[in-house]
């Protein structure tokens, strides 16, 4: 039988920050967390629209509680002033993204998509990991597969061409890339803390709403709704690597109905670019230059 929220255990005493939680995918989780008892801090931009959603599920007599802290991954200075009033928590849920923008940068000056997606989330888990004490879940995508390579020489778009929607599908094979290579590193130090990989097949979510929408964004939306799935369901993954005790960390967890865009909660194919471990260890190293932090798990 396929797994649901209705089988996420109790989850009593336990305690989660969730990004991009005002909205889609973050927004349920959020809900679904703390409908099973946990303690979960919305890690937000938009901390009124956020705080909204806070006080309607603490207003409901859930089982656990929400609270609000802002979070602006698009600038490093938010990540750390956010990462410094926070106390020992249980699970990370890198969940946060943009996508398909027209250029534009960060305030520390990186591309935007690869800045909040991949670089804010490196941060961020970096300068958390001390007080983390179970586990980081980070979301890739589909789209990881469609960009032919990564350009470990120039992921900050300072001597090619942008292409927004190549942008936003070399972020998140970073996103792939990192949470693969923050496991080896796990493994090889004999930490009992587990990284995970996991992606949300295809449903229209508030993602959409931050892609400046042209005629082709709104296509892409009504025709994610029509072959993807509610995001209910496309939360499940994320909810499924969040939750599940023995859930494995080398496993890469999604939607495993047709192209991986609906269906149950498996293990998921990823491209063999993906797997290129040389490549996950230059792109740390190229993560760590960038931002000045060094991620010693």
């Amino acid at each position: 039988m396929a797994w649901s929220p209705k089988d996420i255990p109790d989850l009593t005493g336990r305690r989660f920050i969730v990004t991009g939680a005002n909205g889609g995918l973050g927004e349920i989780s959020t809900r679904e967390l703390a409908a099973h008892g946990a303690s979960v801090v919305m890690a937000c931009r938009n901390v009124e629209k956020a705080q909204r959603i806070a006080d309607e599920i603490n207003g409901a007599g859930t089982a656990g509680d929400v609270s609000v802290a802002r979070l602006d991954l698009a600038d490093l200075r938010s990540v750390r002033e956010f990462t410094s009033e926070q106390d020992e928590f249980d699970v990370l849920i890198n969940n946060a993204g943009l996508m398909n923008l027209p250029m534009r940068r960060t305030v520390d000056g990186f591309e935007m998509q690869f800045g909040v997606n991949h670089l804010g989330h490196f941060v961020l888990t970096a300068q958390l990991w001390s007080k983390l004490q179970d586990r980081v879940v980070t979301l890739a995508s589909i789209a990881h597969k469609q960009t032919p390579k990564l350009w470990v020489g120039d992921l900050n778009y300072e001597s090619r061409r942008y292409q927004r929607n190549l942008a936003y599908a070399q972020s998140k094979l970073s996103n792939l890339m990192f949470a693969r290579e923050l496991q080896r590193r796990l493994d090889e130090s004999g930490s009992t803390k587990k990284s995970f990989a996991v992606h949300p097949g295809v449903s229209g979510t508030d993602l959409f709403a931050g892609t400046e929408l042209s005629l082709v964004d709104r296509v892409g939306k009504q025709g994610a709704k029509l072959v993807g799935h509610a995001p209910k369901y496309a939360a499940r993954s994320t909810l499924y690597a969040a939750t599940v005790p023995d859930a494995d960390p080398h496993t890469y967890w999604g939607p495993t109905g047709i192209g991986q865009m609906r269906g149950p909660v498996g293990a998921s194919a990823s491209n063999k670019l993906s797997q290129n471990q040389a490549l996950w260890e230059r792109l740390w190293d190229e993560s760590e230059r960038m931002t000045g932090v060094n991620f010693v798990p």
